[in-house]
């Protein structure tokens, strides 16, 4: 995983629960392509469809509330996701996307200062997100050690493997 993340955005509210990220009426799917081509659509059916490969997901708080289903991280790894930038998160959500691979970013005030279609660079060992439009730096969180070890490995399950020797 790299340090820096750069993608083009989407901005979504708040209170984003995770039934909203993945409705429970797709939970049989199981083709990757297919769970992605789902992700948000109780925001907006179009979202996933137009959304841009390696994109970042801009959301206000609590985002990923609700039920504490991996099905949420895993829809928005499958449609194109590289980060989550949100002012905060439910905290099963936060864990799950963790586990998954999937990079969860805090910035306080994020969703407030950004406009859907620009340009973000998160650099995680910074801790800021910069505006590559305006140039602005916005502070945001750092992760901590063993949540980037986590992500470092591409998830808990390629960690553990790695750990143990298991393929």
């Amino acid at each position: 995983m790299k340090s820096q993340i750069t993608g083009k955005i989407i901005v979504v509210g708040d209170n984003i629960d995770t039934d909203q990220i993945y409705p429970g009426r797709f939970l049989a799917i199981t083709d990757p392509k297919e769970i992605g081509s789902h992700c948000l659509c109780g925001v907006d059916e179009n979202i996933a469809a137009n959304f841009p490969q390696g994109g970042i997901v801009v959301a206000g708080r609590n985002f990923g509330c609700g039920s504490s289903r991996e099905h949420a991280p895993i829809a928005l790894i499958n449609m194109g996701a590289s980060a989550i930038l949100a002012d905060s998160f439910a905290r099963i959500f936060f864990r799950n996307a963790v586990n998954l691979g999937l990079v969860p970013v805090i910035c306080k005030g994020v969703s407030q200062k950004v406009v859907p279609g620009q340009t973000l660079t998160i650099d995680l060992d910074a801790g800021t997100v910069t505006v590559q439009e305006t140039g602005e730096v916005l502070p945001c969180e750092r992760l901590g050690d063993q949540a980037m070890k986590i992500l470092e490995a591409g998830g808990i399950k390629p960690m553990m493997r790695a750990r143990f020797g298991k393929s």
